[in-house]
């Protein structure tokens, strides 16, 4: 089995991307190996997080410690970037 992929979810109450995006990563979860943390962007870190990656509003998303995107999370591009060595460009999907 392979090394999981860590993803850094950043939220905050009351988003209904971020519950779309916990839907996403549920899903794909089933198919790749994921290790998800969920940070508040209210709190120090997730704020300091937010800043590092470009992250403008939730949910914020980090794919093995690199900014991948924020705002509604598309499950396909997700998939590309877990079956691609390639490294993400942050974007909103919106």
């Amino acid at each position: 089995m392979s090394t999981p992929h860590r993803i850094t979810l950043l939220t905050q109450a009351d988003c209904a991307l971020c519950v779309h995006a916990k839907e996403v990563l549920a899903k794909v979860g089933a198919d790749h190996p994921l290790t998800v943390t969920e940070i508040d962007l209210g709190s120090d870190e997730g704020r300091r997080l937010a800043v590092e990656a470009g992250v403008f509003f939730a949910p914020g998303i980090l794919l093995d410690d690199r900014p991948f995107g924020y705002g509604r999370l598309s499950e396909r591009r997700l998939r590309r970037a877990l079956n691609s060595s390639e490294p993400s460009t942050p974007r909103s999907s919106s």
